[in-house]
């Protein structure tokens, strides 16, 4: 369950997103462009520290670009290249987000959601009334079936379209371009496993590939978010 407080953050997500897209290496959209939310979803933090949103974002007639984030209300320590920038919650004071493929919880939380079939969290409003429960924005769900371990540590993250997240136990690949087509790019295990996306990149692999797929408004037809790798 994601907890969500009726609060003004300053700078915004998008804003942050508008200085920061830019300079990714997997980013084809204009530069200078306005951010524009698409659809969205979070996932779970056992321990309820860290904040887990993924957000669909378009930059003019650019793909929608998938964007991980991870919110936190200290430093990561080590993770000052994955740092998107600090922002001040209403609520909760200073935020440090993070682009989560380099944030462990991320990485616990996907496989995770990717092993046992999870859906995304649910978000609710604290309100004078109580809690008013969110409507998601999209859908997400896990197509066939893969043994996915328990995550270790994070060792590597190959930062690319897919973003590879390599771990002691499992390798995972993020897309970041959600146009349906062929998310492998070269090389596109990074070195970091056995496997590859081949056969078609994300939408690879055959009904045993353990995928999450997502869909919104304007997208009916589910596309690839994430995949486990073989190793």
């Amino acid at each position: 369950m994601a907890l969500l407080h009726r609060a003004e953050i300053s700078p915004s997500k998008l804003e942050l997103l508008a200085g920061w897209l830019p300079a990714q290496p997997w980013y084809a959209g204009p530069g200078g462009g306005e951010p524009v939310r698409v659809a969205g979803y979070r996932f779970d933090d056992p321990a309820g520290e860290v904040g887990i949103e993924t957000l669909l974002v378009r930059v003019g007639d650019a793909p929608v670009y998938q964007v991980p984030l991870t919110y936190r209300g200290a430093p990561l320590a080590g993770a000052e290249r994955w740092l998107v920038g600090t922002t001040d919650h209403s609520v909760l004071g200073p935020r440090w987000v993070y682009d989560a493929c380099g944030d462990p919880v991320y990485a616990v939380a996907l496989a995770t959601a990717i092993r046992t079939g999870g859906g995304q969290a649910e978000e609710y409003f604290e309100t004078d009334a109580g809690r008013e429960s969110r409507p998601p924005s999209m859908t997400i769900a896990v197509t066939g079936s893969v043994p996915v371990p328990v995550v270790g540590a994070v060792r590597r993250v190959r930062d690319g379209d897919p973003t590879v997240i390599g771990t002691d136990t499992v390798d995972l690949a993020v897309a970041r371009r959600l146009s349906g087509g062929d998310l492998s790019g070269d090389d596109p295990s990074g070195g970091l496993s056995g496997g590859s996306l081949s056969g078609g990149g994300l939408s690879g692999g055959g009904s045993d590939a353990g995928m999450l797929t997502g869909s919104w408004p304007g997208q009916p037809t589910p596309l690839p978010l994430a995949r486990v790798l073989p190793r």
